[in-house]
């Protein structure tokens, strides 16, 4: 997804902005724990999550309780995309 120059978190499909506002309040989560937050499928928080690693807001580090899951977290220069979906939710 090298086409995502200049996109942010508010040009993103809803989805993909719930999952960005459940990492926000809940802090660093697996993809089954955001699946369960969220209430969306498995496969549309996949996809949602490989949209926001593709414009570097969320990144992807080893669960360390379970090396066979990842845990995906906010990355730190996130706070203008924070202000973007705000601006984008009125």
């Amino acid at each position: 997804m090298s086409d995502s120059d200049g996109e942010t978190v508010a040009d993103l499909p809803p989805s993909a902005k719930l999952v960005y506002k459940v990492l926000e309040y809940d802090g660093p989560m697996t993809q089954k724990g955001i699946v369960e937050e969220s209430m969306l499928s498995a496969r549309t928080v996949r996809y949602a999550l490989e949209r926001l690693e593709a414009i570097d807001v969320v990144s992807e580090d080893v669960y360390f309780a379970d090396a066979r899951q990842n845990l995906y977290q906010l990355t730190d220069a996130d706070d203008q995309s924070a202000e973007t979906v705000a601006a984008a939710d009125d």
